[in-house]
């Protein structure tokens, strides 16, 4: 079953899946897709040597997945992005 997604999330899914310090696990609490999910998202919106470029860049990679992730690593969200409730922005 393939999720449908506004031209919006699908940005921000593709921009949270490029992001090094951004784990798969970001991904699923806040679109609530899988790590393989992401990855057919990623195969069907990219180029294929834009995919595959990808795919090298993260395979393996232990910021990309909590499990493998130190504590000292740190949180998913960058220091300079706004507070995230869900896949909601809030304003302060």
């Amino acid at each position: 079953m393939i999720k449908e997604f506004t031209e919006i999330e699908l940005d921000r899914i593709i921009e949270m899946a490029w992001e090094d310090r951004t784990p798969f696990e970001a991904i699923t609490f806040q679109f609530g897709i899988s790590e393989q999910e992401t990855i057919e998202v990623m195969r069907r919106e990219m180029k294929p040597s834009s995919f595959r470029m990808w795919r090298k860049r993260v395979q393996g990679r232990a910021t990309k997945h909590a499990k493998l992730r130190s504590y000292e690593m740190g949180r998913f969200r960058c220091s300079r992005q706004r507070h995230i409730t869900g896949n909601k922005i809030t304003k302060r």
